[in-house]
């Protein structure tokens, strides 16, 4: 049995049994809880003083906290004002009209534009949840003083780069609940809810708190080392080339893409999620999209990947602008050219070569 079809949401073993709602043991597949959620329609959230996020989430590209000033689903400087609308407008066309559920945030650290739409929304992780294992069990080694041992790289490796379940399992069990836990509470991502009995894809998570994930991983802060740092996003580079659809869609050539992503069908549709941080010269954005009741996997990617290249577009023409210039209104240009088939289905094998 394939351990990825599902994109997993606990260990696949011999008393378990995969199903339309995903991986789990013997006997019907787990309901999926519904936590309470906002209303299908966009809301706006503030990156700024007053919105309970802690300190380091909440400066100016020069590291000081700034008033901010919304632009439709998004907030910058004032300077930024029109870019922000600029993000906002895209993304909001990138959305319309698009079934099921949608939750998206962006943060540009070059400019302070952030941006949020229905950030506080409950989804199945899935295996984006992988990140957070994989961070909870580096803190967990700070802490204690300690360095993961080989067989713990071996399966951070795995569960990362190829989205192993196996992997996923071994090192949920490995940091334990109290270390999960912890690590949700230094990282202020007071939303997400730890999957119960070993069931980690079921783990309920909001953009909001994905997009806190991102910024721990990119920026200097209390909670994760630059030794910790570099150790998660140098896997998350290296995921292999069936995994790398979703956020990454539309990048340009010259940052360095992180990506983790997440797929499970269930009865009402399939759970598609991708959280990416993109680095580079002058360069640090972050992107998360979460969705749900799609109709089929392929449309939860299209549309993920309709809002990324919508992001990286707008984000990156700014960056062409002379700095005086960059609070001007920038234009749309075409999306980027679509990936391969074989780019957007996730963890199949890469087809073979054609036969000479």
């Amino acid at each position: 049995m394939n351990a990825f079809l599902s994109g997993g949401t606990g260990r696949v073993g011999p008393s378990y049994q995969v199903s339309r709602k995903g991986v789990h043991r013997g006997g019907p597949a787990p309901g999926m809880r519904r936590l309470a959620a906002a209303p299908a329609a966009l809301i706006v959230g503030v990156m700024a003083m007053g919105t309970g996020l802690p300190a380091w989430a909440t400066t100016g590209p020069h590291g000081s906290p700034s008033p901010r000033t919304p632009a439709g689903l998004c907030t910058s400087l004032p300077a930024y004002r029109r870019l922000a609308a600029q993000v906002s407008a895209g993304i909001q066309d990138a959305l319309r009209g698009r079934a099921g559920h949608q939750a998206v945030a962006v943060y540009d650290t070059a400019t302070g534009v952030s941006c949020y739409a229905d950030s506080g929304r409950h989804f199945a992780s899935a295996s984006i949840v992988k990140a957070i294992i994989l961070a909870a069990l580096l803190r967990r080694q700070q802490e204690t003083g300690t360095a993961l041992s080989p067989r713990e790289r071996h399966e951070a490796t795995l569960m990362i780069t190829q989205s192993d379940n196996d992997a996923a399992t071994y090192l949920w069990n490995e940091a334990g609940p109290h270390s999960l836990q912890r690590f949700l509470d230094l990282a202020k991502m007071d939303q997400t809810r730890l999957g119960q009995d070993g069931y980690w894809g079921l783990t309920q998570v909001t953009a909001h708190d994905e997009m806190l994930l991102l910024q721990l991983l990119t920026q200097p802060n209390p909670v994760l080392s630059a030794a910790s740092r570099s150790y998660q996003l140098g896997l998350m580079s290296r995921v292999i080339s069936g995994q790398r659809w979703g956020t990454p869609a539309g990048a340009p050539q010259d940052v360095t893409v992180h990506v983790k992503n997440g797929w499970l069908p269930e009865s009402s549709g399939w759970h598609i999620n991708s959280i990416g941080a993109f680095t580079g010269s002058n360069k640090n954005y972050l992107i998360a999209v979460l969705t749900d009741d799609n109709p089929s996997e392929q449309y939860g990617i299209d549309t993920i990947q309709a809002v990324a290249r919508a992001v990286h577009r707008d984000l990156n023409e700014a960056r062409a602008i002379p700095r005086a210039r960059l609070a001007a209104n920038v234009a749309p240009t075409a999306s980027s050219r679509a990936p391969s088939a074989w780019a957007v289905v996730p963890a199949l094998p890469t087809p073979p070569p054609a036969q000479k």
